[in-house]
């Protein structure tokens, strides 16, 4: 039966992933390149070399984040990589299909010459679809979110601001290639995308806190410090009807992590007692430093 359950989560998994590139990559030529717009990452790098070199970014996509596996397979392991890799893959094979739909005018994009307000509003919002819909299910499309994650782990900084640095890095460099009214538009569907993102997948870098009640407490402690890096409180308790003694595991995850953290305490223990709340703000260690 167990094993049954976690075929369907991981079927359910793979399944909402591809969905959610074939979205994304569908965003991104329909609106975002068809009209010279900017995103964050190493998606907004792949759009710069598409603008201004005519590289294919179905191909940048994959190169630039070759590397990036590597260095992500060393930090976090093969089970942590598995959903990032094949992520990327999808968009990757999508944003290929897209480019040849359009070379062959079988997909005609939205292009304005007016109302740039309109594109940014609905590339916004396919692209946060998109994401959103990866982001809850477990995986991500690489790029700076793997630079984020080894920035964390390595020197403690904040995986939402590192992506918010990148991302500002990256747009900001196309003021150099492309005129600033883009730039500026783009900056707005980014914002759009991080709204879609946070609505579609309850709150990419928000936080929810695990409070769970179970005989195996010091394994799931070790479990979620080795598999998620992130910090466990374990509290003395005792039963009121039974008198057993038991101890309680605390955690905050980001909320792009409930659903491993999820899976990984029913693997160690399915009959564990798991509340989950939601946390507003965060402030310390691979959170808000202030």
């Amino acid at each position: 039966m167990m094993f049954k359950e976690r075929f369907a989560d991981r079927f359910t998994n793979v399944v909402a992933i591809f969905i959610g590139t074939a979205i994304y990559a569908f965003g991104l030529h329909y609106f975002v390149i068809s009209n010279e717009l900017m995103e964050g990452g190493v998606t907004g790098i792949s759009l710069l070399l598409k603008y201004v070199l005519n590289v294919p970014p179905s191909i940048s996509t994959l190169v630039i984040n070759i590397p990036l596996f590597y260095i992500g397979w060393r930090n976090f392991g093969k089970e942590a990589m598995l959903y990032t890799i094949f992520g990327v893959v999808c968009l990757s094979f999508f944003l290929w299909v897209m480019e040849l739909l359009i070379r062959n005018h079988w997909l005609i994009p939205f292009h304005t010459t007016q109302d740039y307000f309109l594109a940014t509003l609905y590339a916004g919002i396919t692209l946060g679809t998109g994401l959103g819909l990866v982001f809850r299910f477990g995986g991500t499309t690489g790029g700076s979110d793997i630079l984020a994650r080894i920035g964390h782990k390595k020197r403690g900084w904040s995986v939402g601001q590192v992506i918010l640095i990148i991302d500002v890095i990256v747009i900001g460099s196309s003021f150099l290639y492309l005129p600033k009214e883009k730039v500026l538009y783009s900056l707005v569907a980014v914002f759009v995308t991080s709204r879609i993102i946070d609505y579609i997948s309850e709150g990419a870098y928000a936080a929810k806190a695990f409070t769970i009640i179970s005989d195996h407490a010091n394994t799931l402690a070790q479990s979620i410090t080795k598999e998620l890096d992130r910090g466990v409180t374990l509290f003395p308790a005792r039963g009121a009807y039974s008198g057993n003694n038991k101890e309680v595991v605390y955690c905050v995850v980001y909320r792009y992590e409930t659903r491993r953290m999820r899976e990984l305490i029913k693997s160690i223990d399915p009959q564990a007692f798991i509340i989950i709340g939601e946390v507003h703000d965060v402030l310390g260690e691979g959170f808000k430093t202030q």
